[in-house]
């Protein structure tokens, strides 16, 4: 879906396909037909935007294959669908049976982080549609923040000047401009927009910037509209807006707040928790470390890095973070210039909630209709061309 900002600028929002397990181009085919589709219809749309992620294997395919890429191009039209962005985090496996930690490799002092991510422009500029103004594609903040030694930082710092080239040359071949977004997360190198500024200041604000997901955002418990400002007073453009919730226990010693905890600490991903004291912001890796005793259960509230789905509450007495999400989207759309021109809605979680929806489609495309509202009640107008 698009939209049009009071000061003219296109608003592109869709869905993330990391929520779906294909790792093969005939996979991403079908999950066009059976998924992505289906959303468009149950939303009521001629059109709906999908943030694809292709795994290495798929990414590797398409650039070296045209035949492939037409393949790709005329199955998304067909589908009435439009990609203008790219998840480039997962580089493999995400939807195997434990992922944790892998999901931060390769990182970017890897040559194939750099790589990868390169050939993700390449494709994702064959991909636009002809009236976009311009391509994101979203990539991990550089590293799990351990083992992270002086000499590995340097390796990447390195390989972030070699990617601002590599996309200078893909715009210049292809006359297209894909930006790349840094996505800070708890617990890596970079988990708050303050480290952001600090790891990433400097970049070519042309070429890369922050892909901020709102759920990351809350879990470390910033404030929206300081972390907006910080990132605008350091020159870090927003490329993409990942549209997302965190869950909260604002009372972790309840045992009944802990019982719906235990049923959202499963073994594929990690759920990063944190909790809110007067002496800072106390953090654990993983939710089932945090209720084992590693987290004080009266230091509170609780947040966690677990996608919740936007629309709806998780289960009593946890609470979602939509109220936050929704002061994000009010600080990048709601002034008189459009600070961010890429919203994808982001829930990659919905096979491993407790209670897993029987309609996944309709889930996401309730998902949309949040978003589609709290836009339209920004002064945003759905522009159906």
């Amino acid at each position: 879906m698009r939209f049009r900002h009071p000061d003219g600028t296109a608003v592109h929002l869709g869905y993330c396909s990391n929520v779906h397990q294909a790792e093969d181009l005939d996979g991403v085919l079908a999950q066009l037909a059976d998924h992505a589709e289906p959303v468009r219809e149950h939303l009521g749309v001629d059109r709906l935007g999908i943030g694809l992620w292709l795994a290495r294997p798929v990414v590797t395919e398409l650039a070296a294959d045209e035949g492939a890429l037409e393949r790709l191009k005329d199955e998304l039209r067909l589908r009435g669908l439009e990609t203008v962005t790219l998840n480039a985090f997962p580089y493999a496996g995400f939807h195997r049976e434990v992922v944790k930690k892998d999901v931060y490799l390769p990182d970017w002092a890897d040559e194939a982080r750099l790589t990868y991510t390169l050939d993700c422009a390449r494709v994702l500029a064959a991909l636009l549609p002809d009236d976009a103004d311009r391509g994101s594609v979203s990539t991990l903040p550089l590293a799990w923040r351990t083992p992270w030694p002086a000499t590995r930082a340097d390796e990447a710092r390195r390989a972030l000047d070699r990617l601002t080239d590599g996309l200078a040359v893909i715009e210049a071949r292809t006359g297209r401009r894909i930006r790349v977004g840094f996505e800070p997360e708890p617990g890596c190198v970079v988990e708050t927009t303050t480290q952001a500024v600090r790891q990433l200041g400097g970049l070519d604000p042309d070429r890369l910037g922050v892909c901020l997901d709102a759920c990351h955002l809350a879990v470390q418990f910033e404030e929206p509209a300081e972390a907006l400002r910080r990132l605008a007073d350091a020159g870090l453009p927003v490329v993409k807006l990942q549209a997302s919730c965190a869950v909260e226990a604002t009372d972790p010693a309840d045992p009944a707040a802990r019982a719906a905890l235990r049923r959202l600490a499963e073994p594929r991903f990690l759920h990063q928790t944190r909790a809110a004291t007067d002496g800072g912001v106390l953090a654990v890796d993983d939710l089932p470390d945090a209720l084992d005793g590693d987290l004080p259960a009266d230091a509170g509230p609780w947040r966690v890095h677990f996608h919740a789905p936007l629309h709806t509450a998780p289960e009593p007495p946890l609470r979602g973070t939509a109220d936050q999400l929704a002061q994000v989207l009010a600080g990048l759309l709601g002034g008189p210039s459009a600070l961010c021109d890429h919203i994808e809605v982001e829930t990659y979680t919905w096979s491993v909630l407790p209670e897993p929806p029987a309609g996944l489609s309709a889930g996401i495309a309730a998902e949309l209709a949040w978003a589609r509202a709290r836009l339209t009640g920004l002064g945003l107008k759905e522009d159906p061309s």
